[in-house]
């Protein structure tokens, strides 16, 4: 099997050599201000240094928006009964670039949406064991696939060196999916 990197690259690089407008055609049309309105479900694992599944989580995402403002909480169960809460406001300044803030984020964070795909890139402060916190960079990709679903990956760095990854799939709940196809008939 032939590979365009040279091994071991993508733990310094891999998302970051893509660009947000190499998605700009593509279909099915990712638009954040749809498809995360009302309620969703998502499922992941987050991936270590070493490459191997360390916990897997479940997801509820309650999202609103009012304009060009969105809010999305979102609802953290992992497999050892951690519970989570983190709760996001959008701001889309134009219609393809936005604006993240979160309680555990840094800063403010920067996103973007062309055709299929968008990233969401910022400093996260992640808990330690000790009540200690590290800081983290994240580059959140999002892409839109045929079947109405989301995968999301997600890779944490520290100092530009990947420390973590996180991929999950976004769907709308069940009710949600009910009530956009009822609408339509």
């Amino acid at each position: 099997m032939k590979s365009g990197h040279f091994p071991g690259s993508g733990f310094f690089f891999d998302l970051r050599s893509q660009k947000v407008d190499d998605y700009a055609v593509g279909e099915p049309k990712l638009d954040f201000r749809e498809y995360f309105d009302g309620s969703l479900q998502s499922s992941g694992i987050f991936n270590g240094l070493s490459g191997k599944v360390e916990r897997k989580f479940t997801l509820r995402m309650d999202c609103r928006w009012q304009g060009q403002k969105g809010t999305l909480d979102e609802y953290f169960s992992y497999d050892d009964g951690e519970t989570g809460h983190r709760c996001w406001s959008l701001n889309f300044v134009d219609e393809n670039n936005f604006s993240a803030t979160a309680l555990d984020v840094e800063g403010v964070g920067q996103g973007a949406q062309r055709g299929n795909a968008a990233v969401m890139r910022y400093r996260l402060r992640v808990p330690r064991v000790g009540g200690k916190e590290v800081v983290v960079s994240m580059e959140d990709w999002f892409y839109l696939i045929e079947d109405g679903t989301v995968i999301n990956r997600a890779r944490m760095s520290k100092f530009g060196i990947k420390v973590g990854e996180i991929v999950a799939s976004f769907q709308k709940s069940v009710r949600t999916r009910s009530l956009d196809i009822g609408s339509a008939t």
